[in-house]
């Protein structure tokens, strides 16, 4: 994927990685950048063309794509996180969850399709997270719709290859941003996650693991489940 005169659309485009995400496209030289929000005010780079944008609204995904017609590189970074756990979390926390992160982003990967595919094929980058693929009790919820989305992402990558579109997946562990807010564990400068994850984009990459973390839980998928779970060890 040529970033460099890209046309390029990021969902949650106004915080966050999202809006670094922004930032760095236009830094690497992308020709547009539209920043999608629910509130398109909100969004705050120079620069940067705001459109609005619900990904769970369906009428919403297909008003930004008839906006957007020269569209050719897709970032899906719109996400929420509840923090439902397994056992006493909401069902309906994890509705938002499944929404979001798989209904939501596979509705806007199908809508974009034909744009990108009309545009030379393009490219789509999926942020996931290294709770694709390692969960944990008190927040399931975000844990399991990033695995489906996961699933979706490698769909999606077959499914538009025959059409000329690249799809890459970002895996990343905890980012200095709101939604990480409340973690204590150390965590990464988004700005650097969306260069690397640009550069893995350019370089052809089908995965982008931006981490330690995420390069060692995807290791351990492999092993016994006790690998990724002490918690396990011993309970045979």
């Amino acid at each position: 994927m040529q970033i460099e005169g890209a046309v390029a659309l990021v969902t949650g485009g106004n915080r966050g990685l999202g809006e670094q995400f922004v930032k760095a496209l236009l830094d690497a030289g992308a020709a547009k950048v539209y920043a999608a929000a629910r509130n398109p005010a909100s969004v705050r780079v120079p620069g940067a063309v705001p459109i609005a944008l619900d990904i769970t609204d369906p009428a919403s995904v297909r008003a930004a794509a008839g906006q957007a017609q020269d569209v050719t590189l897709l970032v899906n970074n719109a996400g929420s996180s509840t923090g439902a756990a397994i056992l006493d979390g909401a069902l309906d926390a994890y509705r938002t969850e499944f929404e979001t992160h798989v209904l939501g982003t596979l509705d806007v990967s199908r809508t974009f399709a034909p744009v990108l595919a009309r545009n030379g094929g393009g490219a789509v980058l999926n942020v996931l997270s290294v709770l694709s693929w390692v969960t944990l009790p008190d927040t399931a919820a975000y844990s399991a719709a990033k695995s489906a989305e996961w699933s979706v992402t490698n769909a999606l990558r077959v499914a538009l290859a025959e059409q000329g579109t690249q799809v890459t997946a970002l895996h990343v562990g905890y980012m200095d941003t709101d939604m990480a807010a409340a973690v204590t564990a150390p965590k990464l400068d988004p700005a650097d996650v969306a260069r690397t994850a640009l550069a893995g984009l350019a370089d052809g990459a089908h995965e982008v693991l931006a981490d330690d973390l995420s390069k060692q839980v995807k290791a351990g998928l492999a092993a016994d489940p006790a690998a990724l779970y002490p918690q396990l060890a011993g309970t045979k």
